[in-house]
């Protein structure tokens, strides 16, 4: 019998070129090894210096990638990643950019200056394409830049009942490209992309949690997809950390290493390396379909995320609300945690504070972004709870 699975990966990776070969079953066998100390978040309320909501634009039926004709141009609709922009931003776009290529022109234009508009223009100029992005906002005032930073491949991407299995294979094509080309920016000034350590905390022993039904908003429930299993040889698995060996005061942790995105780098680095490979930004609002033809190119990448769903009037783009309570930047804290229902991520330009909800169903179809200043204070307290009045040697 073939080894389907296998043979994809090698295909995928092999596609990629040796240099991008997969850590696979060493990283999958790494147990909890830190033996730096780690120091506790001074989590208070008069630390938080800013409050941000983001709208991920979620789909049913996963990203929207296709083509449509508009005010005698050629649209490829490119949007509507959940909370896997960044996660799946350089495979989406290796995905999108051989469309537009089959059109035969030579100059393109991006609607969007977010993580999906500026990995998709990087893409179609390595694939010898010029490109001008069009955007009403740029970092950092774009939604993209109130994204945690996790790596998160599968995080609001498509339900159960709305995708097949060639959904699944293209979602990992995209998940393992994507991965590649995030490692390809380890080690660089300012750090854009890092792993981290991160740990779950429970009082009670870990257990898989079933599936939450999420009502749907023209009725029924269904379920968000989980293709954790698929991609695992890309992390570390979880490992139990002993008590004394970490400053939680929680009765069960576990720990594992994650890529973490400092978005405020990354962008960065990305604005730049467009700018540099001659690409160049046009200030512009669009307001419906019509407004394409005020772009000079005849084809048209819309990388507008949530965007879209007031652009194209379209009503499949559903809004997951998310809150991050930012604190002060502590330079000795370099890691995640995640206890019960909050998330918190320490970046390089603050540490962030997110209420995740008791499950998936949390912020589902809330288009509300006025920030929530008791719900932040909340999150904040749960996590100031965890720790232990001194930070404890680990190892």
């Amino acid at each position: 019998m073939v080894d389907r699975r296998n043979v994809l990966k090698n295909a995928i990776w092999g596609g990629l070129g040796a240099a991008a070969a997969p850590p696979g079953r060493l990283m999958a066998q790494t147990a909890f090894a830190s033996k730096q100390a780690l120091v506790p978040v001074i989590a208070t309320a008069d630390r938080m210096f800013r409050l941000t909501v983001c709208l991920r634009p979620f789909r049913v039926a996963g990203p929207r990638m296709e083509i449509q004709p508009i005010a005698d141009k050629t649209i490829l609709h490119h949007y509507g990643h959940g909370g896997s922009g960044w996660s799946l931003s350089w495979g989406s776009a290796m995905e999108a950019i051989p469309m537009v290529m089959q059109t035969g022109v030579r100059e393109i234009a991006v609607v969007g200056a977010g993580a999906i508009g500026l990995t998709t223009a990087i893409t179609a100029q390595r694939m010898g394409l010029k490109v001008t992005i069009y955007a009403k906002e740029r970092f950092p005032d774009v939604r993209s830049a109130r994204a945690t930073g996790t790596w998160s491949p599968h995080s609001r991407i498509a339900m159960n009942g709305a995708v097949n299995d060639a959904f699944a294979v293209r979602w990992e094509r995209m998940t393992r490209r994507t991965f590649a080309m995030h490692q390809s920016f380890l080690g660089l000034s300012g750090d854009p992309v890092e792993w981290v350590d991160r740990y779950t905390l429970s009082d009670t022993p870990f257990v898989k949690k079933p599936k939450t039904l999420i009502a749907m908003p023209g009725g029924g429930t269904d379920t968000f997809v989980d293709y954790d299993d698929s991609v695992k040889d890309l992390v570390p698995q979880n490992a139990d950390v002993p008590s004394g060996r970490h400053p939680f005061d929680a009765a069960f942790v576990r720990c594992t290493a994650t890529m973490r995105f400092n978005v405020a780098d990354l962008a960065h680095q990305l604005e730049n390396d467009f700018l540099v490979a001659g690409g160049r930004f046009v200030p512009m609002a669009l307001e419906s379909p019509a407004d394409f033809s005020r772009i000079r190119e005849k084809v048209i990448i819309n990388c507008t995320g949530y965007g879209a769903r007031a652009l194209m009037r379209d009503e499949s783009v559903i809004p997951v609300r998310g809150q991050i309570a930012w604190l002060l930047p502590q330079p000795d804290v370099n890691y995640g945690v995640g206890y019960n229902g909050v998330s918190v991520l320490a970046r390089r330009d603050g540490i962030l504070v997110q209420a995740q909800g008791a499950d998936e169903s949390f912020g589902f179809n809330n288009p509300d972004e006025e920030p929530d200043l008791a719900a932040a204070r909340a999150s904040i307290d749960v996590i100031a709870a965890v720790f232990k009045p001194r930070a404890m040697a680990v190892g």
